[in-house]
């Protein structure tokens, strides 16, 4: 017996199915997974947090002048050290073979600056000191076999 009209149609359904169920799913995937992110980021930290401004834009930081900070190692005199700070810049500086007391001054017109010296020496006592602005920001000592000290100051 012939296929009527519905049963022609019915097959062509059933081809196209077959050959596109495929990127159906995906589709269908794709739709419900940026669905439940957009939810997700609705729920956790996306919304507009409140602003707390202060009266001074960010770009104009009052300066109160150069700052001075001083670098000191100290221990018997006599005594060679090995040293290593940091200049305003933030780049590291090595000394080698320095006779002890040795400092150091140097100057910077940033707000703040990250100040780091270490040492070490041929000694059993080594010392060192950060100070700015006539202030001591860090000091330490070593009493040890071939000395190693350091002294970091975060916001000297």
């Amino acid at each position: 017996m012939p296929a009527g009209p519905r049963g022609g149609g019915c097959t062509e359904i059933v081809t196209v199915l077959k050959r596109a169920w495929l990127p159906l799913v995906l589709a269908v995937v794709f739709a419900v997974g940026g669905f439940a992110v957009s939810r997700v980021r609705g729920m956790f930290g996306s919304q507009q947090l409140p602003t707390y401004a202060d009266s001074t834009p960010a770009g104009s930081v009052s300066s109160s002048g150069p700052k001075r900070v001083r670098y000191e190692i100290f221990g018997a005199p006599g005594t060679i050290a090995d040293i290593n700070y940091m200049d305003p810049a933030g780049e590291a500086q090595q000394l080698n073979d320095v006779a002890l007391p040795w400092s150091i001054e140097v100057e910077t017109d940033a707000p703040s600056m990250v100040a780091n010296i270490i040492a070490q020496a041929n000694t059993d006592f080594l010392g060192c000191r950060i100070s700015s602005g006539g202030e001591v920001k860090d000091e330490r000592t070593s009493s040890a076999v071939s000395a190693y000290v350091y002294c970091i100051a975060k916001s000297a």
